[in-house]
This record gives C-alpha cells, structure tokens and sequence, in this order.
C-alpha cells in the first residue's frame, strides 16, 4: 500500500503545496489552503480494460448530427438564455443573491412544465414542503404534476427519483445537500463536488434534465469549489437589485447555446412575470423635453435597451465640488467631465454634477459614453434635448466620438421606438455632436446661438 503524507490543498482551485499558506498563490483566495492527506505511491503499470461493444471510437463523419431535442420551459425569456429550451440530460446551475428570486422563478419552471404533463420533483433542503406549497398557492404554481420533498441527505433524494420517476428535477440547493459517506460540513468543497457529480451522474444515464440552485459568496461569485462550474453544462446568472422589481438572467456558461442573451423578468407580489419587451421600463415619463436628459440605446447580451440617463448640474461654492452618480461608472463620469471642459469649454470645476439612470439599470459599456455627456451639457447649458433624440457612443480623451458594438442593431431598436434623431459617431467630435443635439427641434433663435458655439 502507498504510504499517506500530509499534504496542503487550496478548497477553490485545488492547487497544492507541502507547506501551509495563508493566500493561494493560484487563485490568491485567502484562508482556503487546509491539510488534505493524500497517497504518495506511484502507479507503475496499468492494466488495459476491454472495450464494450458500441463504446469504440469512431470517426466523427460517421456520427449523425441531428441536434439535441430541446423542451421548452414555459417561460420564453428563460428558454432564450438557454438556447431555445432545457436539453434532456442537462445540469443547469442558477446563482444569485439571496432574496433575487431563484425559487420563484424555478417553481414557476416546475409548474409550467407540470402544466404540459411532465411530471416534476422539486427538492427544497432549504424549505419545508408547507412552506414551499404556501409560496406554489401565492404565485398559482400548484398542479397535481408537481412533487415536493424536503431532504438534505442525498441518497434520499436519489431515492426519491427512482419512486417518482420524473421528467424534470429542481433541487435547491447544491450547498445545503450531504452525503453521510463523504467527509466535511455541508457546503464545504468535498461535499459541494460530491452532491453535484452524483446528480450530473443521474442526469446523463437517465437524460433528465436538473436544475441546481447554487449560492453565492459576498463577491457575486458561485459559493464552494471553482470545479462546480466545470462540471454542469449551463450557468446561469439570476440578477438585479432588491430596491426595484426589475430582474436579469444571463448564461454565463452554456454548452448548448449562446452566452449573449439576456431574460428580463419582473418580480410582483404574485410571482415573477417576463417581460418581453422591456423598451419602456428604463425612461422618463415627461412628455415635454427637460434639461439634463439624455437617451441612449445599450446592450444587455444581443438584447438592445433604450436607456434615459439624467444629469443635474448646480452651482456651488465649495472648493471641492460634489460627483454623485447612480447606475454609471463614477470614475467614466469623471473623465467625460475633463473632456467636456478640455474640449468643449464646458465649465464643470466649480459645480456639483449628480448623474443617474431611470429605473435602477446599471450601464457599464462605453456606448453610453456619449448620452451621459450630452446629458451633463444640457443640464450645465440649462438646453434641452428633444425626446426624438438617442445617442450612442464611445468618447474618447481627444474628444473624438468612436463607434460601438452593434451599431445597427442599436439604430434599428431606436428607430422602431420612434427616435428620428440620433447622434452616433457620425459626429467627428464631441462639439459637433452637442451643436447636432442642441439643433435639433430648436428654436431659429437658438440655431444663432448655436452657430457661434
């Protein structure tokens, strides 16, 4: 027999080293590095096994490519992040944070397909079966096709597949469910890897398709070892904040389709509604032009997005003025700044500037670069820019306006909502693009001033 030594194993990316460590050196994560004893022999020789019949390998020409049956969930938005619908035999892993409506929306899944026949097993270790046939009665996810079961132990839950014999199986969550033969605390990484091979095992022999909830850390990222993500075919991102009723869910990883769509879901006090068309949540309802207003069409994955973003400028005579921003970058915010002051002869030094999206959306992309400035000017012009208008674009230090990603995809979507005018990179500079968008829709008195700026 090998003879046993005591090693060091990072728990997140498994990593090891003869000496303990406070940091992994790898995935320079903090406090995961713990003695892991492992066999220190090495196999020599090994022995080939024999090939069952229709297991050989054979040449990929000869294999039909049919494409794999997908079924559809039930709920549109959610089969668009999966490619079209949930693939037999799938591990399908949601995240999020906690209170964003993972169970909802999964119980909502259940009872969807439970209204198409197919019989479903929703496995809470986190809930009681009353608690969780309290919350089906409030959302109106109650059918005769849905089964429930409390368990954390799971054999049990192995079990409970083979007595029900279901089409579809939810457990929620990987991180609440043991096995009593593997060591550690439930949650923990042996464990987490244990509980998620054994049902991804269960799928692939039987084409049954699982959904797994996992938790996340305080940092956004899945909770228990990195190798959770590399062992189920889809990961899926359930997102949005608790102070508004919107919610997103993206693919982060998926074996069947793109990585670039994006569901859009509205949390109400009967469940969770999509919303296939979500042009309207993200602007004003103002239906006369406002200074300090601005709207851009961004991306989320291959879905655009019309976007209103406000801008309020005040004078102030503090020696350091104030930047507040909500929903964009405040360090973007603070270089759009310089440049309309460098370039444009704005002056911001001496006033408060506060920058804000309509609806809690977050914008991240460098495409709104130009609505957020023109956004800033109108509010420090005290000019408004009519409602036809979108702009699109990123700014860069030499005050030059460069195109972005998916432009025609942009100009398309703002073209369908009723935007007739739209300043993109069209505009050489940013100058030329604050005279098109304070022109359009002025005043003949205005277009004089206008010329001389």
């Amino acid at each position: 027999m090998p003879k046993a030594s005591v090693n060091y194993r990072c728990s997140e990316c498994g990593w090891s080293t003869a000496k303990w460590v406070g940091r992994c050196p790898d995935c320079e994560a903090w406090g995961t590095v713990a003695e892991a004893p492992q066999a220190t022999g090495v196999l020599r020789a090994l022995k080939p096994v024999t090939i069952a019949a229709g297991r050989e390998a054979r040449a990929i020409t000869s294999i039909e490519a049919d494409g794999t049956p997908r079924r559809p969930s039930g709920i549109g938005e959610f089969d668009r992040v999966l490619g079209g619908g949930i693939v037999p035999g799938a591990a399908i892993l949601l995240s999020g944070e906690p209170g964003v409506g993972k169970s909802t929306l999964l119980l909502e899944v259940a009872s969807r397909a439970a209204r198409t026949r197919n019989r479903v097993l929703y496995v809470s270790a986190e809930e009681s079966v009353s608690q969780v046939r309290m919350r089906a009665e409030r959302t109106g996810a109650v059918h005769d096709e849905l089964y429930l079961a409390s368990e954390t132990d799971l054999g049990t839950i192995v079990a409970q597949i083979d007595a029900v014999q279901p089409s579809l199986v939810i457990v929620d969550s990987v991180q609440t469910v043991s096995n009593g033969a593997t060591e550690g605390i439930a949650g923990g990484p042996s464990q987490v890897r244990e509980v998620a091979s054994t049902l991804i095992r269960v799928a692939k022999e039987r084409d049954l398709p699982i959904l797994i909830v996992g938790h996340v850390t305080k940092d956004g990222s899945i909770a228990g070892p990195r190798l959770l993500e590399h062992l189920v075919d889809v990961v899926c991102q359930f997102e949005g904040d608790r102070q508004t009723a919107l919610r997103f869910i993206r693919a982060l990883k998926n074996r069947f389709g793109p990585t670039d769509e994006v569901g859009c879901f509205e949390m109400a006090g009967d469940g969770i509604a999509e919303v296939p068309d979500p042009s309207g949540l993200f602007l004003s309802r103002n239906t006369t032009p406002v200074s300090g207003t601005c709207v851009t069409v961004a991306m989320e994955g291959r879905r655009p997005l019309p976007v209103e973003v406000q801008a309020l400028v005040v004078a102030t005579t503090a020696p350091n003025p104030r930047r507040v921003t909500n929903g964009v970058d405040s360090s973007r915010v603070a270089m759009l700044l310089a440049v309309l002051e460098r370039r444009a002869g704005i002056r911001l030094g001496d006033k408060d500037v506060y920058v804000s999206t309509v609806g809690g959306v977050r914008l991240t992309e460098p495409g709104a670069d130009l609505a957020i400035a023109l956004a800033i000017a109108s509010a420090a012009t005290d000019r408004a820019i009519p409602h036809t208008l979108a702009a699109f674009g990123e700014i860069s230090l030499a005050g030059e306006i460069r195109p972005v990603v998916s432009g025609k995809q942009r100009t398309a979507e703002a073209a369908r909502l009723g935007f007739a005018t739209r300043v993109d990179d069209r505009s050489a500079s940013i100058r030329e693009a604050l005279r098109l968008a304070f022109t359009a829709g002025a005043t003949d008195r205005e277009r004089e001033l206008d010329a001389a700026f």
